[in-house]
């Protein structure tokens, strides 16, 4: 099989094609059928329509915290932080953006006058993120004092549109920084005309990560150290995937933090647990077999992923065609609809 580099997940992408601002509704997007061998422009509502009386859709129903806070430094320095994870304690796990680095056992100011004791970094001595113990319950002080941590590439500040649309209509387990995009698709109307034709639906939760917008910087994929996140499969969730496979449904996944679960969840063993899989051309996927998904970074771990599952020549010529069309790019932008490939 052949081998791949990093920039062969590279691609050119205006950008006037990223999208800022979600569609005026939740499946109002467009939709890049790329199930056959060329690719088909549809609308997403049209969905329903490419799947099956049988089929399993598998979302993820991980909800988005207001988890970018600002404060200061004890001299007066201005700092941001995004808290990653919760720990036990009122201790959490974050990233910090501040000029200069403060020291373990400073004490940081935030908003609504609560404070931070650095307690050193996170998960060990070298670890990438800050840990840090707050002086209140971490995600009461999010939800009142915290920002919609939007992706890099969405330049406005967080509004009201965005604490709405950036987050699912099912989303109920606390603790993403990043919403699972793929469906944000879904409104109530949607999943109604799915559940008439017949298509079950289950769910999983992967708590999303800052990590997912990370490049990989390494030109040899195997030198990238993927980021981490937690996940668990219901016992619900895992029978509802059994039965689907005995009347020869499809488990379809919506969104690569489904596949993310999903996938691990099989490797493993474990239907809890934190992941670090890292799916690349040449995976074995073991449960998934359709996928709806959003538009990914160039030089990403989700570009490598689409292409595992549906083949890499295959996949860029889909995002050839995506750029050609003006399609909307990323968390709020357009969906394709994929089928797995054998490699």
């Amino acid at each position: 099989m052949r081998s791949y580099t990093t920039s062969d997940f590279d691609f050119a992408l205006p950008p006037e094609l990223i999208a800022q601002h979600p569609a005026a509704s939740r499946s109002g997007s467009r939709l890049l059928d790329g199930s056959g061998s060329a690719p088909v422009d549809r609308q997403f509502t049209d969905l329903p329509g490419l799947l099956r009386e049988g089929d399993l859709m598998v979302f993820n129903d991980t909800q988005v915290v207001k988890a970018r806070l600002f404060g200061e430094k004890s001299t007066g320095g201005k700092l941001e932080l995004l808290i990653e994870r919760v720990l036990s304690g009122n201790e959490v796990a974050a990233h910090m953006k501040v000029s200069k680095k403060p020291r373990a056992g400073d004490t940081l100011r935030l908003a609504g006058g609560a404070q931070a004791v650095l307690l050193g970094r996170w998960p060990d001595v070298d670890g990438p993120l800050f840990h840090l113990r707050l002086s209140c319950e971490p995600y009461a002080l999010m939800e009142t004092h915290g920002h919609v941590p939007l992706p890099p590439y969405i330049t406005h500040t967080d509004s009201s549109e965005d604490a709405a649309r950036y987050q699912t209509v099912f989303a109920s387990k606390p603790g993403a920084v990043a919403a699972p995009t793929a469906a944000l698709h879904f409104d109530e109307a949607m999943l109604a005309r799915l559940e008439a034709a017949g298509v079950q639906r289950a769910f999983v939760t992967l708590h999303v990560g800052a990590g997912t917008f990370q490049p990989v910087k390494t030109e040899n994929i195997a030198e990238h150290v993927m980021h981490r996140e937690r996940y668990h499969v219901p016992e619900a969730t895992q029978q509802a995937i059994a039965e689907c496979r005995a009347r020869g449904g499809r488990v379809v996944a919506v969104g690569t933090t489904s596949v993310r679960t999903l996938e691990s969840w099989a490797q493993s063993g474990e239907a809890s647990g934190d992941t670090g899989i890292f799916i690349t051309p040449g995976f074995r996927f073991q449960v998934v077999e359709g996928l709806v998904t959003n538009f990914h970074l160039p030089r990403s771990t989700l570009m490598m992923m689409v292409s595992a599952f549906s083949g890499y020549e295959h996949i860029m010529g889909l995002y050839a065609h995506a750029v050609r069309e003006q399609y909307r790019f990323f968390s709020y932008g357009d969906a394709m609809w994929l089928v797995r490939r054998e490699a």
